[in-house]
């Protein structure tokens, strides 16, 4: 039997929409389960604190109260204090950028003894946990010794309604930005501890959306 040509069409373009959707979906899902899965420990090794910008800090300069100070790391990554300006203290620990300091006031002060304490802490750029897509709250967490990625997904308020956890991806850049699967669903809603894995310094979270 003969059919019309809308009807024709009626029949085959929610088929073609369909193949497409799923092919989509597919070529969206492959690269994903080819990814292996992320360790669930890392090489462990002391993390030295590095200074990132908006960082507050303390600065203690013994015997002189008067050069002593507060001061916030400004967005380019400096601080000026007292007999010492424009300082870089972005990307330094803060005993590197004591010492920094002593130089500085050598100068004018003899045998300066300095200390720096961060007491508001953002951390370097480099360093910090990236966590995107459908966290509740996506944003970017400061480095934590031995921190792991359920505490990046308490930081960020856990996943959204559409978000697709099981999905999940971890790119590791300290490893040339080699991509990871990671199981937040597992981890989050069904509460399986062996889902936890350990997160490096400058790792980045995405979280897909779910299709369905």
């Amino acid at each position: 039997m003969k059919r019309s040509l809308p009807e024709l069409s009626r029949r085959v373009v929610p088929l073609t929409v369909s193949a497409c959707i799923a092919a989509l979906l597919a070529a969206c899902a492959a690269p994903m389960e080819n990814y292996p899965a992320a360790p669930k420990a890392v090489q462990s090794s002391d993390h030295q604190y590095k200074i990132g910008s908006l960082d507050n800090l303390s600065v203690f300069v013994w015997r002189h109260p008067e050069l002593s100070t507060t001061v916030s790391v400004r967005p380019d990554g400096r601080i000026s204090t007292p007999l010492a300006e424009d300082l870089v203290a972005a990307g330094r620990s803060p005993a590197q950028l004591a010492r920094e300091i002593e130089s500085r006031l050598a100068k004018v002060v003899r045998d300066p003894v300095v200390t720096v304490v961060v007491t508001g802490f953002q951390g370097a750029l480099s360093e910090q946990i990236r966590i995107v897509g459908e966290a509740a709250r996506p944003q970017a967490v400061p480095y934590r010794q031995d921190m792991t990625i359920l505490d990046v997904m308490i930081q960020a308020g856990g996943l959204t309604d559409f978000a697709n956890g099981n999905g999940a991806v971890l790119v590791r850049n300290s490893e040339g930005g080699k991509h990871y699967r990671v199981r937040l669903k597992d981890l989050l809603k069904r509460g399986d501890v062996s889902a936890n894995v350990a997160v490096r310094p400058g790792d980045v979270i995405i979280v897909p959306q779910s299709w369905f």
